[in-house]
């Protein structure tokens, strides 16, 4: 089958070699154009053009003898995507991170499947007590050693000595890289993390061995962390004896976070913001307030939210991303901490099957984050939640009817559920109970909060009785990730491993980032002699790396 007509006028020089190894047939095409890790050339023949990654080439009008050449690819496999020194820096192979989706959703098992894959993974530590982010941390610096791998470190607005004491265990077992996600400003303990140990080298260099990765979606907030820490922030960390006036004169000469995730529209807490504007936004205000830093020091910027498709990889690369961050889809995989219920789920998601409802960290200042639709009652019952808080003062103070539906959305009845909140609160946090004792609204707030924070970790259990309650963080990717997957064997929930999917979606991007530069050269590829089809990890592993 022929590939389409190219005239020699459009040729960029000559190759020469046997006309025997020139693949002209759809199937042959889009083979050779998988096996990116082999240059490429695009020659014409006498009824269109063939592929092939033998022969010798000429660039250039001097060039005689042999067929026109219409294009030219390197061999450019899915290593060469993303920012090198990304990627040395953190001692990975591929710029692909896994981020840390709270509740251990990225769990230490997903992490170390990611590290051992040359990926980096992140532990979702939000939204756990101190013993299992313990626990976790451990276990993965026990068996990862010198592997790459980090944990989360959430904004926790309404529990400040929760922020500070995972900074301390952090410290304390050497947790040398963390994903700070959900900040609306700076806060001391973030700062005491980052600029922990800092201090100036032999050579004169300065050396910061904690490493931050701010997760943002707001450029007002994103300049927080690309600046130096603040002046009066510095002089409080001195004054408690975190960092020496040496030290502090150091960190006013580093920017607060050492890379950047731009975070689109995505699974969880979201702005919804659109990536084709945010990336480039992102990488603008970098550019602006970084050019003039040391090259070690200036961050990189990354891209999260709806990534889960070659496509939007490679789309992410081509705007400058550094690295490409997963999360929905990550949850979707076996060794995420979370049931095979919720798993099912997702499966069957599509992209409209997600909405926004309210965040548990903070219903208070009215915060949402995004969950599936399909298949439970979450999204509407946290709404009703949310309604009845802004109508109320206190529970009290609710009508009849009112504490009735309260009591179905909550299965449980108030006093019951009161009681539960007291118990949790008197372990991790007394003061909210101390709180709770003078402003009845507050109480109302730790009751609604049970409801939301229960909901995920009943997902994440697969506690089938509150079936109907699960909240299941999801962007709108799963179902381009669905889509993407039907017909393969990652169709099935139970084939989903975490890095059979990196990898596919990787070296789907480094084939489409080679497709796009054939294009550019103005040869006529369609979409037929493109194949991104996902494949089993051992057919990838060579290919990709």
């Amino acid at each position: 089958m022929a590939a389409g007509f190219h005239s020699s006028s459009a040729s960029i020089g000559r190759w020469r070699g046997e006309d025997s190894s020139l693949a002209t047939d759809v199937r042959d095409i889009a083979e050779r154009l998988h096996a990116v890790h082999r240059p490429l050339f695009a020659v014409a023949t006498d009824h269109g053009f063939g592929v092939t990654d033998r022969g010798t080439a000429t660039v250039g009008d001097d060039a005689s003898e042999g067929r026109p050449l219409l294009a030219v690819a390197p061999a450019s496999p899915a290593a060469q995507l993303g920012d090198h020194q990304f990627i040395r820096d953190h001692g990975m192979k591929l710029a692909y991170v896994a981020g840390a989706m709270a509740g251990g959703i990225a769990s230490a098992e997903l992490v170390e499947a990611m590290s051992r894959s040359g990926m980096l993974g992140l532990f979702g530590a939000a939204g756990l007590d101190l013993g299992e982010v313990e626990r976790g941390i451990v276990r993965l610096s026990t068996r990862l050693l010198d592997r790459p791998w980090g944990s989360n470190l959430i904004h926790s607005p309404y529990e400040p000595a929760l922020e500070a004491a995972v900074v301390d265990l952090y410290l304390r077992h050497g947790v040398r890289l963390v994903s700070a996600s959900a900040y609306l400003g700076l806060t001391l303990p973030l700062l005491r993390y980052r600029l922990h140990g800092i201090h100036r080298a032999p050579n004169g260099e300065v050396v910061v061995p904690n490493r931050v990765i701010a997760k943002v979606s707001r450029t007002e907030v994103a300049e927080k962390f690309l600046a130096p820490a603040p002046e009066s922030m510095l002089r409080e960390l001195v004054g408690s004896g975190a960092l020496t006036q040496q030290q502090a004169a150091l960190a006013s000469t580093v920017p607060v976070c050492s890379d950047l995730t731009a975070e689109a529209d995505s699974g969880g807490h979201t702005d919804n913001r659109p990536a084709v504007t945010l990336i480039p936004s992102m990488i603008a205000l970098r550019d602006r307030m970084c050019h003039d830093l040391a090259p070690e020091h200036r961050p990189r910027v990354g891209a999260a939210g709806g990534i889960a498709t070659p496509q939007s990889a490679a789309a992410a690369f081509a705007m400058g991303a550094a690295f490409v961050v997963t999360g929905t889809i990550n949850q979707a995989c076996l060794e995420a901490g979370t049931s095979d219920e919720v798993r099912r789920m997702l499966a069957e998601a599509g992209q409209a099957d997600v909405t926004m409802a309210p965040a548990a960290d903070m219903f208070e200042m009215g915060v949402e984050l995004q969950v599936l639709r399909r298949g439970t009652l979450f999204p509407m019952r946290a709404r009703k939640l949310w309604t009845l808080y802004r109508e109320h003062a206190s529970l009290e103070s609710m009508s009849d009817a009112d504490r009735r539906q309260l009591a179905t959305v909550l299965s449980a009845p108030v006093d019951e559920v009161w009681s539960q909140t007291e118990q949790f609160w008197a372990q991790r946090d007394p003061a909210q109970l101390d709180r709770a004792a003078t402003d009845p609204k507050h109480k109302m707030a730790l009751c609604f909060r049970w409801y939301l924070g229960k909901a995920s970790r009943w997902a994440n259990a697969g506690v089938t009785e509150r079936r109907a309650d699960y909240q299941v963080w999801c962007g709108p990717a799963i179902g381009a990730f669905n889509e993407w997957t039907r017909g393969t064997f990652l169709e099935a929930w139970t084939e989903r491993r975490a890095s059979a999917v990196a990898l596919n979606i990787m070296h789907g991007a480094a084939v489409l980032t080679r497709v796009a530069s054939l294009r550019a050269q103005g040869l006529a590829l369609r979409s037929d002699h493109v194949d991104i089809v996902p494949r089993p990890l051992g057919t990838l592993q060579e290919l990709s790396l």
